[in-house]
Formats: structure tokens, sequence, C-alpha cells
């Protein structure tokens, strides 16, 4: 199959709808409903998981992963889109969605969204189990999928070399990557029951194209094929093409993650008379002649504990204190580039080698960020808002959103100066509902966060 990435048009197909078995393939989905669930704060890349048993023990390709180890998620992703490592694809369904079966439920979900109609899923690594199968033209839809949806991690399926959690580790898909020109990606899959698979993606100038080969002879005759299928592809693309954006699966969550949340929701009392609150010299009298709803009472509420002094014995607030600030977590992309061993793609039983060793430097581990001497609380990087202002003051996960409300109403009449004009947000994570002011310049999310961990406020700074 091959494929023009921008508007999806088939420009070749044989056999493209055939049922195979799309061994480590299989692993763009396993990234993709990763990159879901961080993007919708199910999980965070720097989460540290506990390696199970059952991961452990997962035949190679692997990362060499210990039964208890506790390794930060974004070592398994790693290890996962470079190495194709077994064991981290089945950490990171265990991690995300509880166990491998939940998981590929998980996977076949989003697959049959994505248009991926003749694509079953029974594990998160691709090693042959009966009904596992894909094909050429729902991975290629898949591999399309990734670029567009998740393009801040795509740039791992083209690192030639990794860290993986203190070992460095390369690329299943080097040889690939480089002998073509505009070559980037994406993903190798082999098993004695598949063959040489691969997805590959190349750009030359404004053209980007897919192509996938399934069931290849051995890995020169399939990147072989593969590059006589990108060339074709340049070849019969138009220059100039309208961008079609391939629509997202709807977020249907993780059932795991919905369930702990659930369990940890505090219904919001039933009010059933809503009184005025009396106007007070710190309130507008607008405020005070509000209707009877239940914000109007909420506000009073927040109104009257802002402005009754705290007991001399008592904390200023019933938030619990910052906890001392962590070292900021490494960054997905700035790795070095250095030289490493590799043993391929996946094998089970005695299968040999697919990719052949090369002799290299001594590996070297990837140097990380050096955390700077901030008076401030810690800042994580994430998305933000726009117009210039683009960091938050997170107050932290409550057990409802009736809880996280007040919360902020009660803190922004606390820190009048930084925080009364700043947006509101409720965002409902896996353990509860997290509590922001959001659209704030980085000087006044900064003040803010200071003044409120000074009076026992726990508090986090969050920036672009």
């Amino acid at each position: 199959m091959v494929m023009d990435a921008r508007s999806g048009e088939v420009l070749h197909a044989q056999n493209a709808d055939t049922p195979l078995h799309p061994a480590s393939l299989t692993k763009m989905m396993t990234l993709y409903v990763t990159f879901e669930a961080i993007e919708n704060g199910e999980i965070s890349a720097d989460t540290l998981v506990s390696v199970s048993r059952a991961a452990a023990d997962q035949p190679p390709s692997k990362l060499g992963l210990r039964a208890g180890q506790r390794i930060a998620l974004r070592h398994l992703i790693r290890a996962s889109a470079v190495r194709s490592a077994n064991d981290a694809a089945h950490a990171l369904a265990e991690a995300i969605e509880g166990s491998v079966p939940a998981f590929a439920a998980r996977m076949n979900r989003t697959a049959l969204a994505l248009g991926m109609t003749r694509t079953h899923f029974k594990n998160p690594h691709g090693l042959t189990q009966g009904g596992h199968v894909s094909t050429a033209r729902d991975m290629t839809l898949l591999g399309r999928a990734l670029f567009h949806h998740y393009p801040a991690y795509y740039h791992l399926f083209s690192r030639e070399v990794i860290d993986a959690g203190g070992r460095t580790v390369r690329n299943t898909n080097r040889a690939l990557l480089g002998a073509y020109a505009g070559a980037d990606g994406i993903k190798t899959g082999y098993t004695r029951a598949a063959g040489f698979n691969l997805v590959a993606s190349a750009e030359r100038g404004n053209k980007r194209v897919i192509a996938t080969v399934f069931g290849g002879r051995s890995s020169t005759w399939r990147n072989q094929r593969v590059a006589e299928l990108l060339d074709l592809g340049f070849e019969k693309s138009r220059g100039r093409v309208a961008l079609a954006m391939p629509p997202r699966p709807p977020y249907s969550g993780s059932q795991r993650a919905v369930a702990i949340a659930a369990a940890h929701v505090v219904a919001s009392p039933v009010v059933a008379r809503s009184p005025r609150p009396r106007a007070r010299p710190e309130v507008p009298t607008a405020m005070a002649a509000a209707p009877d709803t239940i914000e109007a009472v909420v506000i009073a509420e927040a109104v009257a504990a802002a402005t009754t002094p705290p007991p001399a014995t008592a904390p200023a607030t019933s938030v619990a204190a910052a906890p001392p600030p962590r070292a900021r977590p490494e960054g997905l992309l700035p790795e070095q580039r250095v030289a490493g061993a590799d043993t391929g793609d996946e094998l089970t039983g005695t299968e040999v080698t697919v990719e052949t060793a090369e002799a290299a430097p001594v590996e070297v581990a990837d140097a990380e960020p050096i955390e700077p001497a901030y008076a401030e609380p810690r800042i994580v990087t994430r998305k933000s808002a726009a117009n210039g202002k683009l960091w938050a003051v997170s107050l932290g996960t409550q057990p409802s959103q009736y809880h996280a409300d007040t919360l902020l109403l009660q803190t922004a009449l606390r820190e009048v100066g930084t925080l009364a004009e700043a947006p509101r947000k409720v965002n409902r994570r896996a353990g509860g509902f997290e509590a922001e002011f959001v659209g704030l310049s980085e000087i006044d999310a900064l003040r803010a966060c200071a003044r409120l961990a000074a009076g026992g406020v726990a508090c986090s700074v969050t920036g672009p």
C-alpha cells in the first residue's frame, strides 16, 4: 500500500486488505493509545511504572526489564518505538489499563474508530497469537494518524539511537532511515509467522508518502521494496494538494481510570434554598444582589472563608502544604546521537537475530536537563493558553468538581492581586478534578504560587 499522507489518497495497492500477522507494527497502536492517555491526563510521561513479572518475562526483542523494577513511562515509550521492546509494550498496557486484555479492548475500539475495519488486536506487542491480525491498508491508516494526531511524539520513530532509562538502544529501522533520503519513520515488525513487515514514511519537498509492506522474505528485500514503493509514491503524488486531516477517534478514556475516578468522587450536596448573601465591604454590590443560585452560595462560602481570620494555632488553609519540588522531568526531545548495540526486532524461541549487530563506540547515556535554582515552585512543561499568557497555577486534584470550583473561588479571593481576573479551569483527571488558574504571565504565575505556598496552599506552576 502507498498513500499520500497529506490527503489520504491511495496511490498504489496490492493485496492491501488481506488479513496477516502485523508483528511489531502492533506497537504503533500501543503507542497511539499511550499518547492519547498522556494527552488526556490519564497518566504522565513522568509516571514511574512498576514492572510486573509478566512484562519482564516477555521474549525478545526486549529492553531487559526486571520484575519489581520502577521505570518512567517515557522510557517505556522510547523502548517500544525505537527498540521494539516487547517487555516495554507489555508494561505500557498494564500501566494504562491495568491488564493486557483491557488494553487490547481499547486498542480495538480505537482501531475501529480510525477506520481500521480489518484489524483485531489481542496483545500490545505483536507476538504471534491466533486472531491477532491486520492489513497493509489498516496499518497505513494508523501510520498517517500517528503523524497527524501526535506530531510532538512522531520524531521518536526516526531516532537512530535513544536513551531508555540508562540504556542506549538503536532503531530497528535504521537501515532504511540511513539509506533513503527523506525517510523519518515509522515501524518495523518481524516474527516467523509474519515475515518482515514495515510501515515507512518519507518527506521530500512538500510531499509526504507512507508505504507499507507485509510478509517480506528478508529485511534487505523488505527495505528495497519499501524504497521502490516510496519512489512510486513521490512520482504519482501531486505537487499541491489540500491537507485532509484524518478524523480523531472520540475519546472514551480508560475504563480503569473512570472506575478509579468514580470511587473518589464525592457527590455535590443538593441545595433546596439559596438565600442571597449579605453584602460585605470586600464584595461588589452586584454580587450581593445575585439571584438565588448554587453559585451564589458557593461564592458566599468562599468569601466567608477568605475573610475569616484563621486560629493562631491552625494553618491558613485546609489545603495540604506543598510537597518539596522534584527535579525537572526529562524531555522526550534532547538526546545525543551516539552509537550502540542492537539485536533487531522481536524474536521468539530459537529465531535468529533480524538485524546484524554493528561495531560501535562505547554507549553514552543521554545528557539530562539541569534543574535551575528557582526560589519559586517547580515548573512543569505542558501545553497552555495563547495571547502571550501561557502560564497556569495548579492547585492540585480535588475529589469533585464542586470542591475544585470552591477552592478556585477561595483562592482567587485570597490572592486578588494576581488571580482575581485569571480564568479558572477544572480538568477531569484519573484521580479527580484538577483546579487551575490559566492565561497568566510567567511573573504573575510565579508570584501567585509563591505567595500561596508561603501561606500553606499547595500549588505548582506550569508553562509552555
